[in-house]
C-alpha cells in the first residue's frame, strides 16, 4: 500500500489515503511502522478517511498504538493531503477529528500544492475535571503538582486532548526522558497527560519541548503549543488577541488566542513517498 510520510515541522507520521482503501488491524501497525530503525519511522499513523459531517475525516494513532482524538500539526499535513490528491478543492477544508470538526485555511504555494495551513482549533478548555484531572476548578493557573518528589507549578490546558504546562527557566538542558513519563503516568491524569514545558524568550514568544503521551519526546505539537500560548496568556506573560510565537525543535508555529478560539498556523510538508507490504 502506498504511503505519504509528512510532517509539520518535524512532527513526522506516516499516512494513508484511506478514502477508497480500508486500512485493518491500525493499532499494531502504528506500533510496527513508528519503528525508526526497522521500519518506516514515524511518531504514529494518521489516516485519511472520508467523513459525513466534513470533507474529510482524520484519525490518529501513537507510536504505541493508542487513538489519539486530535494533532494539531498532523490536522495541517492532511488538509495537505486532502487538496493535494484532489479530494477538496479550494483554500477552505473541514476535518472530522474526534474532538469535533476543525476548520483549516490552506496556503497554495506557486506549484498548486499546500505547503502551510491555518487551522481553527476551537475553543480552549480550562476547567480542571474537563481536562481532565483530579484537580477541580474553571482554571487551573499555576498550581502545584507533585512529580518525583519535587513540586511543579502546573496550568492545566485541553484543546481536545489534555496538556500540562510547566513554565521553566531552562528548557534545553532539562532531562525530559526522566521526568516527561513521571508527567504522562501521574494519577492525577486519568486519561495520561501531554507535557510542556516552556521558556519565556520575550514579548508573545516563547521556547517549547514537548514530551507527548504515546510517543515521548516529540521535535513539535501543535495542540501542545496552542496549549502554551493559552496558558502563558493566562500567567500573564503574553497577551490575548495577538500573534504568539511558539519555537519548538521542529521549528516555529504561530498561534492566536482570541475570545471565540484558538488559531494556529504553520508548515505542511510532504518528505516523501511509498509503498509497503502491509
Amino acid at each position: 500500500m502506498k504511503f505519504y510520510k509528512m510532517h509539520g515541522i518535524g512532527n513526522d507520521y506516516i499516512y494513508f489515503d484511506c478514502m477508497k482503501d480500508r486500512l485493518e488491524n491500525v493499532s499494531e501497525l502504528a506500533i510496527r511502522l513508528s519503528d525508526r530503525h526497522f521500519s518506516i519511522g514515524g511518531d504514529g499513523i494518521i489516516l485519511l478517511c472520508p467523513s459525513k459531517t466534513a470533507d474529510v475525516k482524520m484519525r490518529m494513532f501513537n507510536a504505541d498504538g493508542s487513538e489519539g482524538k486530535m494533532c494539531g500539526n498532523g490536522i495541517r499535513c492532511i488538509g495537505k493531503l486532502a487538496h493535494d490528491l484532489g479530494y477538496v478543492k479550494g483554500e477552505e477544508c473541514t476535518v472530522e477529528t474526534l474532538s469535533g470538526i476543525k476548520k483549516l485555511r490552506l496556503h497554495i504555494g506557486s506549484d498548486g500544492k499546500v505547503n502551510a495551513a491555518r487551522v481553527d482549533m476551537g475553543a480552549a478548555i480550562l476547567n480542571g475535571e474537563k481536562i481532565p484531572s483530579t484537580f477541580k476548578g474553571e482554571k487551573i493557573v499555576s498550581q502545584p503538582l507533585e512529580v518525583d518528589k519535587k513540586i511543579y507549578p502546573v496550568t492545566l490546558v485541553s484543546m481536545g486532548n489534555p496538556h500540562c504546562v510547566v513554565f521553566c527557566d531552562d528548557t534545553d538542558n532539562l532531562e525530559i526522558e526522566k521526568i516527561g513519563a513521571k508527567f504522562e503516568n501521574h494519577p492525577a491524569f486519568p486519561e495520561r497527560i501531554n507535557t510542556e514545558f516552556i521558556r519565556v524568550i520575550g514579548k508573545n514568544h516563547i521556547k517549547m519541548r514537548v514530551w507527548e503521551r504515546g510517543s515521548g519526546e516529540t521535535l513539535a505539537c501543535g495542540t501542545g503549543a496552542c496549549a502554551s500560548a493559552v496558558a502563558a496568556v493566562l500567567n500573564g506573560v503574553c497577551e490575548r488577541n495577538e500573534d504568539i510565537t511558539v519555537s519548538l525543535l521542529g521549528g516555529d508555529l504561530t498561534v492566536r488566542w482570541t475570545e471565540e478560539t484558538v488559531l494556529m498556523y504553520g508548515a505542511a510538508t510532504l518528505a516523501f513517498v511509498g509503498e509497503i507490504e502491509l
